[in-house]
């Protein structure tokens, strides 16, 4: 059996036997801690879920990382650092990947956390009774048996993954997929309480009842208002954790998040559009902007049910072609954000983005392109082309709705209604395919360029818009077992851009207001995967 994670193992037993050196290192001599360790930070919206396989949103998987943890975490910068699993093997084929648990990992009602747990969870992950919304995860995963497991052809038990003893985790793949190891830091692999769920059911996530195997316990939700996590007093390496509560307030409006943070009442919020230039001069210590790894575009619906003028390849590209987005990135968003030509964004490890023909050309070509395009497809002003966009509740995504309409207003002759919905019913309406035009936007479940692609791949439980390409589909096939895919991410984005069935806008920054007092922010992982156990206060 070969040593690749050999590294991870050693650094594990490093990292096991020296906590104090690693709470040392992990705040600055010259640092004292306030006396109150709380983080309280912003959400534009309710979450979806805190059932580690059932959630499908960012700030649902912020909640989820602090209350479970599975078999490998993040470190600051996105590499992979020891979590439940102290290390694992990979056998001669890399097919075969074996995790060792630490003996000292408990549940929060002091039950010990074993393999037995992650078998369960990844199971109910592929189960079709549960029918969870990143059950396609699971089969990007590779598990041996995972597409059979989900469509109800095989039993559960069926899935590539086993307990060989209550210390020892074996997966085995269908094919080597060489980022395996970094997928498990994605919450739809963490462990599940089984007695718990099956006490409770669905009920089982609410604070009187859940029960947590990560640095954190949930002990107050308050839905479309707070959730409320408090230090896990049995997790393993409680006596390094700092912070002792992490408070999520759900704020809709930006502005009003912003006032708030102002007053002393938030230590992390998001920058409303446009108003990074100024904070920055007037906050230089809090405001501030780093690459992200997530995409922001807008989806066509190509189902059935989907309008007929989006058929047209022409149409679409015509719509793509007319949104200026230096203005979008330069003028409402103004922090720092990327135009964006492609799906992927360059931030992804391994990735570079290909010059497409519409990165190459000037604006002014664009619109000119974009007209002739509208035109072949009988389209203008005997003929205007109209259409709904659909995006979720937010000031920003209002702003940039209403300039991407006056665009195609202006230099198309395009005629769009703008609809917004609040969160869960604007991810309802777009799975179903009730939308003409809606709003999307992805943050990499791990770093590299399939966690992107693999959205318009034909079978993606995520592919909204049902755009189908047989060559894609081959593409990304080929990819998963190759140790050199970045000329196969190259031709599938460049079949993206020729075909247009997303509207790529931009390239995401996190833009935040952070208090000059929060310690350790990991402004250097893309992902943006944070741990409130890593993070502390700063004593003013």
């Amino acid at each position: 059996m070969k040593k690749i994670g050999w590294l991870v193992s050693v650094l594990c037993v490093y990292f096991s036997l020296s906590g104090s050196v690693i709470a040392a290192g992990h705040i600055p001599p010259d640092v004292t801690l306030a006396e109150i360790q709380t983080f309280t930070y912003r959400v534009l919206d309710e979450h979806t879920s805190v059932d580690p396989q059932v959630v499908e949103d960012t700030s649902g998987g912020e909640i989820v990382r602090d209350l479970f943890e599975g078999l490998m975490n993040q470190d600051a910068d996105g590499n992979l650092v020891p979590g439940v699993a102290t290390g694992y093997e990979v056998n001669d084929d890399n097919t075969v990947y074996t995790f060792t648990l630490r003996d000292n990992a408990r549940w929060s009602n002091g039950d010990p956390v074993t393999a037995h747990d992650f078998a369960y969870a990844w199971r109910r992950a592929a189960d079709p009774e549960l029918a969870s919304p990143y059950q396609w995860f699971v089969e990007l995963m590779s598990l041996e048996n995972a597409g059979s497991v989900i469509k109800g052809e095989m039993p559960l038990d069926a899935l590539g993954v086993r307990a060989v003893d209550d210390l020892t985790f074996e997966v085995t793949l269908s094919a080597p997929l060489p980022y395996f190891p970094q997928m498990t830091t994605h919450a739809t692999t963490f462990p599940a309480p089984q007695a718990v769920i099956e006490k409770h059911g669905k009920d089982w996530t609410k604070p009187e009842h859940i029960v947590s195997n990560g640095a954190y316990i949930l002990t107050e939700h308050l839905p479309a208002e707070r959730s409320v996590r408090e230090r896990n007093e049995m997790y393993w390496d409680n006596e390094n954790t700092i912070i002792d509560k992490t408070v999520a307030l759900v704020i809709n409006d930006e502005n009003v998040a912003l006032t708030r943070f102002l007053a002393g009442e938030l230590d992390r919020t998001e920058v409303p559009s446009g108003q990074f230039p100024r904070l920055k001069k007037e906050h230089p210590d809090e405001a501030i902007s780093f690459p992200r790894l997530c995409n922001y575009y807008y989806t066509f619906n190509l189902s059935d049910s989907g309008p007929e003028a989006f058929k047209d390849v022409r149409v679409r590209r015509a719509l793509a072609l007319a949104v200026d987005r230096k203005i979008i990135t330069e003028n409402i968003l103004a922090g720092g954000q990327t135009q964006a030509y492609t799906f992927t964004p360059a931030a992804v490890a391994g990735f570079t983005p290909p010059q497409t023909d519409m990165a190459k050309l000037t604006q002014a070509e664009r619109d000119s392109m974009a007209k002739a395009l509208l035109a072949e497809a009988g389209y203008g002003a005997d003929n205007p082309l109209s259409f709904e966009m659909v995006y979720n509740t937010s000031e920003a995504h209002k702003k940039i709705a209403v300039a991407m309409s006056q665009m195609w207003k202006q230099k198309l002759g395009v005629k769009t209604t703008l609809a917004n919905m609040e969160w869960k019913v604007f991810l309802e309406n777009r799975g179903n395919q009730n939308f003409e035009l809606a709003r999307g936007a992805w943050c990499g479940d791990y770093n590299e360029a399939s966690t992107f692609l693999d959205l318009l791949d034909s079978e993606s439980g995520y592919n909204d818009g049902k755009f189908s390409s047989e060559n894609i589909d081959t593409l990304l096939e080929k990819a998963k077992l190759s140790n050199n895919a970045a000329d196969l991410y190259t031709q599938a984005e460049t079949i993206i851009a020729t075909q247009m069935p997303v509207i790529p806008v931009y390239h995401y920054a996190g833009v935040y207001m952070m208090g000059a007092d929060v310690g350790n922010w990991p402004v250097g992982n893309v992902e943006q995967n944070w741990y409130s156990k890593n993070l502390y206060k700063i004593a003013r």
